[in-house]
């Protein structure tokens, strides 16, 4: 494993709180995945994909997130996706099934992980 410095990778990353607005499926993605609404507060309302398909939409609707917002927009699918939602692998799920990471408490939305 390489050793890199706090200051040249983990501090220029944007990772903010947010919470999910809405879930559906994410028209034309190559692999089943969820289109997600999210709020980040003074971040604003942002679109991400992700393969968070373990869960149903309504179980995710409302739960809070953590997102890196300064990544380059990609297109999924028919969808730009403007934020990286944070996850780890579904237990036995197949590589690239997640789920996400959500804090043990309620914090403010768009506060920042750090």
């Amino acid at each position: 494993m390489e050793v890199v410095s706090k200051e040249d990778t983990f501090d220029k990353l944007v990772i903010r709180l947010g919470r999910v607005i809405s879930v559906e499926e994410a028209p034309g993605a190559p692999k089943k995945a969820y289109k997600l609404k999210i709020d980040f507060g003074k971040f604003g309302l942002k679109t991400s994909v992700g393969r968070f398909t373990h869960h149903a939409p309504e179980e995710m609707t409302g739960k809070l997130v953590l997102g890196v917002l300064n990544f380059e927009p990609r297109q999924v699918g028919d969808t730009i996706s403007e934020v990286l939602v944070l996850g780890v692998q579904y237990p036995k799920a197949d590589s690239g099934e997640a789920t996400f990471l959500t804090p043990a408490a309620e914090a403010k939305i768009g506060g920042k992980v750090f």
